[in-house]
């Protein structure tokens, strides 16, 4: 069952929201809908992580390691 909501923004972001539903072939309710079920989607823990994902948690804490050491790590790997 749908029911009515009324939300208050200032125009220029109506406008904006508008656009984008024009642009993507849907209402801006169906836009708002959308939205507020992708952020149910989203892991709020670790716990919600693939296991192997959760057992890399953290394991380069501590460590100095950094970008120019990974872009040297892959040019020796793959080079």
């Amino acid at each position: 069952m749908n029911t009515k909501l009324t939300l208050r923004m200032d125009e220029a972001t109506i406008r904006k929201a508008k656009m984008e539903a024009r642009r993507r072939g849907k209402s801006v309710s169906r836009l708002v809908a959308e939205f507020i079920e992708s952020i149910g989607l989203r892991p709020d823990s670790e716990k919600a992580l693939p296991p192997t994902t959760a057992s890399l948690v953290g394991i380069l804490k501590g460590q100095d390691i950094s970008e120019d050491d990974y872009k040297e790590h892959l040019r020796e790997k793959y080079l």
